[in-house]
């Protein structure tokens, strides 16, 4: 099988999450640059990653080029990696709020673009990324997108207009979880428990919910009512949610979220 020879630029904590899954597959090889030495020195040192000192060799010893870069450093990146880019270059970014009209048009127009957006629980092997296809990208190109990703946990198919809110949903969404599981282990303390013992009954509570939920058995709406006994004590903790409207600023943090990732594209 012929290697497929990765390279990224940007070396920062989801350049190294994705590094950290890629580095136990077969024939695959993995080169890196980063502007700051120290981080690429630190992912050389914990993974099999060759270090480039530009973003010239990474185009020369790279096929897929992944720009893990801060969505304001993109069009400078683009700038410098443009003179190097040739037909069998795919370009992979998962800088947030960046189109892949953006790169196209700040790049080489006939470049392959893949737009992906992954989250933070790709440190634990637990991530969600949502990929989209650029205009000119293959179908090809998504499915070894895919496979790379998948190394990092699941991947979702989108459209790019739906790529904003899968950011707002899921890029931003593991701050979300904290802030609520923050708040659950505050309401156990309250309550009587440890910190310690809080916080493990409330993010167990918390993983196994989601577990039953990606079963595909049954809608929450269906386990919240199977979990709810009338005047029990799931009935009563589910009436402040409801007095409190909870449902609706969730609601509104994801329109928010949504809004700010547009506002940033432009």
């Amino acid at each position: 099988m012929n290697q497929l020879l990765i390279g990224f630029i940007g070396t920062g904590r989801i350049a190294r999450a994705l590094i950290a899954g890629l580095s136990g597959k077969n024939h695959t090889v993995i080169s890196g640059f980063d502007k700051e030495p120290a981080a690429l020195s630190s992912v050389s040192a914990a993974y099999p990653v060759h270090p480039c000192l530009s973003i010239e060799e990474i185009a020369q010893k790279s096929q897929v080029i992944i720009l893990a870069v801060k969505p304001y450093q993109i069009a400078e990146v683009l700038e410098e990696l443009k003179p190097f880019l040739g037909v069998d270059h795919l370009l992979i970014s998962v800088a947030a709020g960046i189109s892949s009209e953006f790169i196209l048009n700040n790049s080489v127009n006939t470049v392959r673009v893949i737009r992906v957006m992954p989250n933070t629980p790709a440190f634990v092997g637990e991530g969600m990324t949502a990929i989209s296809k650029g205009k000119t990208a293959s179908a090809d190109d998504v499915t070894l997108a895919c496979d790379l990703f998948s190394s990092i946990g699941r991947v979702i198919i989108l459209n790019e207009s739906q790529m904003d809110a899968a950011t707002a949903l899921s890029g931003s969404g593991p701050a979300y979880m904290f802030h609520i599981l923050d708040s659950l282990v505050k309401g156990g303390v309250q309550c009587g428990l440890s910190n310690n013992e809080a916080l493990i009954l409330s993010t167990q509570t918390m993983l196994g919910a989601a577990k039953m939920v990606l079963s595909g058995e049954k809608s929450p709406e269906e386990l919240i009512r199977e979990v709810t006994t009338p005047g029990g004590t799931t009935e009563a903790g589910l009436k402040i949610l409801e007095e409190q409207n909870i449902r609706q600023i969730l609601v509104e943090t994801v329109a928010a979220a949504t809004a700010r990732s547009m506002e940033l594209m432009k």
